[in-house]
């Protein structure tokens, strides 16, 4: 598990993927602090470390990068730390556009694609 504050290459995306699920890895991103935590076995693991990292739970999200694929779906917005209804989010993924939108930019300053 490592935190991202800087910058990461595809490559090593790539490398991270093949060492666990093979095409996919997990991530969780903390809008406010515009981090992305990745490379675990669960979301919940990601999510434990950057809470204590000084994160807060309303700033986490859940997403998973499939760094073969290129285009909108090498981000896929699926995770059970995502449900939180009493933020209007009802599902695994996450609903909110603006949300998302926040997300898709941490993501492009983070990884080099």
């Amino acid at each position: 598990m490592k935190i991202i504050t800087k910058i990461l290459s595809l490559d090593e995306l790539k490398q991270m993927a093949a060492a666990t699920f093979g095409d996919l890895v997990k991530a969780v991103v903390d809008v406010d602090r515009e981090i992305i935590a990745l490379d675990a076995e669960l979301h919940s693991d990601l999510e434990a470390l950057l809470l204590e990292d000084g994160s807060k739970q309303k700033s986490l999200w859940g997403i998973n990068f499939y760094p073969e694929i290129k285009g909108n779906e090498f981000i896929e917005f699926d995770s059970m730390i995502n449900m939180r209804p009493s933020q209007g989010n009802k599902s695994r993924g996450v609903q909110n556009g603006e949300i998302r939108g926040k997300i898709i930019e941490i993501v492009e300053r983070r990884i080099k694609r």
